[in-house]
Parts: structure tokens; sequence; C-alpha cells
């Protein structure tokens, strides 16, 4: 409380702080890269090592293995989605991709041998794993922002996450994504379901996912931070004057 602003990167954590005591809290979004996240990185070559054709579904889940992360729930949700009946686009649902380590890497791997499991990517390789699949789970709910949420949006995901942090600041629910009620596992898996059976909901939200996204840029928010930078050193300079004034009087 004795800086002029704390920066948060959501509204989420800025009203917690707020509840703790925490004055002159500001949020600062972040921003994606959308040249390197891009539907342009999809690649048929790497959709056929994971054994998925060009009409499947592909479902995918970047982040660490933790139980923090709620991997389970994002597999369970795909087991769910697993049990429907073909649609008119898809002939059946692909794989699911997990992208990450940790902790729980080789229970999971353990547990669900036909999972793959593709470790920690970056850059370009991280770029393509998101721009090849078509469905993100995110189940997390121990998010501050959540970086991956924009990530998959810039890639052209249609993305299921809880409605806090980043998919709450970004996401517009049947819109740009899915929106769930936070810490409803069964509306997570449900929502899950009900993606994988819309095919045409799923196009539009892959669409205006990347459309929305892609204003997302860096340079934006570096704009966003110099206007605070400005704001508050006006703000203090101006609480200066006041101090100023008072010792005169």
């Amino acid at each position: 409380n004795r800086t002029q602003a704390t920066l948060v990167p959501s509204d989420d954590l800025r009203d917690r702080l707020h509840t703790r005591g925490f004055h002159n809290v500001r949020v600062l979004s972040r921003g994606v890269d959308s040249q390197l996240f891009t539907p342009e990185r999809r690649s048929p070559a790497l959709r056929a090592r994971w054994g998925v054709s060009a009409d499947d579904l592909a479902v995918v889940y970047v982040g660490r293995l933790a139980p923090e992360k709620n991997t389970d729930l994002a597999i369970q949700a795909y087991r769910a989605m697993q049990q429907l009946d073909p649609s008119p686009k898809f002939s059946k649902l692909g794989k699911f991709i997990l992208v990450g380590d940790g902790p729980l890497a080789a229970r999971l791997q353990k547990d669900h041998p036909d999972l793959i499991f593709c470790g920690v990517q970056t850059s370009e390789p991280l770029a393509a794993h998101y721009a090849s699949a078509d469905i993100f789970l995110f189940p997390s709910q121990t998010e501050t922002f959540g970086n991956v949420t924009l990530e998959a949006m810039a890639s052209g995901l249609a993305v299921v996450a809880y409605d806090y942090a980043a998919a709450k600041m970004h996401i517009s629910d049947k819109k740009t994504g899915l929106l769930v009620p936070y810490g409803d596992a069964a509306a997570f898996i449900n929502t899950a379901v009900e993606l994988a059976g819309e095919p045409q909901l799923l196009s539009q939200l892959r669409c205006q996912a990347r459309t929305y996204a892609a204003r997302l840029s860096w340079p934006y928010t570096v704009e966003q931070f110099e206007s605070l930078l400005l704001d508050t050193s006006d703000h203090a300079s101006n609480q200066l004057v006041l101090n100023s004034q008072t010792v005169n009087i």
C-alpha cells in the first residue's frame, strides 16, 4: 500500500487483493504473439503422427501435469467426449494430446496409455502443437492469468475453461470460446461434450477466437503499461504538490 500502483494481470486477482486490504491495484493484462501462435502453423504431418485424420477432432491440453492444474478433469472430459456418436462432419473423435511435464506425468502415462504425451514444447514446435489441434481443454482453478488461454485462442482453437482469470477477461461465452461456472466439474465435462457434438459452433468459435486474440499484441500491452506509468506519475506529482502546499501552509 506504499506504492502508487500495484499491477496484476487479471480482474480476479485485483478483486481478491482488494478484499485482503490492498489498495491502488491496477490491471495490466498480457498479450500474445499472434505471429507465432497462428492457425497457419497447423501441421498435417504432426496430426498424422498423432493418428488424427484431417476430419477428426484433436483435443489438446497445454500446461504442467500437476494436481493444481486439474488435468484429471480434462481427461474425464475427453473420455466423455469419446462416448459421442460421430457427428456428420467428424468421422470420429481423435486423440487427446497433452503438452507439458510435471509430477503427474508418470502416473497419467501409466493410467492412460492411449493418450499422447508430448512433453515440454517451446517456440515454433509449441505453436504447431496448438494449431494442429481443434479443442483446448483448460480446467485449471489456480491461475493468476493463464497465458495458454490466449495462445490457444490465437492458434484458432475452441477453448473450454472456467469463468475466471484470462478466460473471464477474454472469452465471450459461445462467441470466442466456452465458459464454465468456476469449480463446476460436471458442467465442464458437459460443455466439452456439447462442443464436440456441434461442429458448426466449433468452427465459429475457432474463427472468432483467432480474430479476437490477434488484436492482443504485445505492442498493445506495452502501450497500456506506458499509459499506466504516465497516469501513476501524474498522480504522484500532484500528490507531491499537495504535500508541498500543506508544508508551506
